[in-house]
């Protein structure tokens, strides 16, 4: 493996990409990257930080994209399984998935990695035969319960064979809980990987 997460031979690296708002990065993303990087024999997983939520206004005290970039790194530092994409913060303007997915090195095997919420959703998305197209659905799910839904959702946009599962702990953490306490002026280290808690507090965002 190289120090990029390219394979040493030469089929292609199998890419899993983690997209979200990233306001901040907490460790339930990382431990969705770690497991679906594990379960889904993955080469590496890239954290793409939107640019500009397509769906929803930015949330109160946002620090900008450039900044929630920088967080990103930071909190994937020290693990060269996993990275940053720069991809929607540099293109800028609302972050739509399938431009995302047509702008990357097509030599990749991609995977987009969602929750079952949001897998859900993929109908309603931007083109959501082309998202299917450029890259297979890594959904992370916590029971069997809701399978046969998602199967349900998808089946119209020909996914057979283009999604796989995995399993992910239950974490309740989010990053709307890390800005209230932030705001609250509580701690919130170990909610969020140790750089990044010592951005928030050298830069006084969330305050």
């Amino acid at each position: 493996m190289s120090g990029d997460g390219r394979p040493a031979g030469d089929r292609p690296r199998r890419l899993g990409l983690l997209g979200g708002t990233f306001n901040p990065p907490h460790v339930g993303h990382l431990i969705c990257a770690q497991e679906a990087l594990e379960q889904l024999g993955l080469d590496r997983v890239e954290l793409v930080p939107v640019a500009l939520p397509p769906h929803k206004p930015p949330a109160p005290g946002d620090p900008g994209p450039e900044v929630r970039l920088e967080l990103c790194r930071a909190a994937v530092a020290g693990d060269d399984r996993l990275g940053v994409c720069d991809a929607e913060v540099v293109r800028g303007g609302p972050s739509f998935t399938v431009d995302t997915l047509r702008g990357l090195d097509g030599s990749d095997e991609l995977t987009f990695i969602v929750g079952g919420d949001m897998a859900l959703s993929l109908p309603s998305w931007r083109e959501p035969l082309e998202v299917m197209r450029l890259a297979r659905l890594g959904i992370a799910e916590r029971g069997e319960a809701r399978r046969d839904r998602i199967e349900h959702a998808l089946a119209p946009l020909g996914a057979a064979g283009r999604f796989d599962f995995f399993t992910m702990p239950r974490i309740d953490i989010s990053s709307t809980d890390v800005r209230t306490r932030r705001a609250a002026g509580r701690r919130v280290r170990h909610l969020v990987p140790d750089a990044v808690a010592g951005l928030i507090e050298e830069r006084g965002l969330y305050a």
